[in-house]
């Protein structure tokens, strides 16, 4: 009987090795789909911060607003 024990701890073994392996591919899954959502900087898109409040009226008072001729 000790090779029936033997064979159960092999087989439990297994399926933890399973549910681990599982587990890592439903994370990297996640890490892409992620990924996917949030644009990087190296791929071509710059993410801009908002202005200090006195960097925003030094650079206003240079250029025009795009949006303040609409009415």
């Amino acid at each position: 009987m000790a090779g029936r024990q033997r064979a159960t701890f092999q087989k439990r073994q297994k399926e933890v090795k399973r549910l681990e392996k599982q587990r890592q591919k439903a994370e990297k899954r996640a890490a892409r789909k992620l990924e996917k959502t949030q644009p990087h900087s190296e791929e071509g898109f710059e993410i801009q911060q908002p202005f200090e409040e006195g960097e925003e009226a030094a650079e206003g008072s240079e250029t025009q607003h795009p949006l303040s001729d609409l009415p």
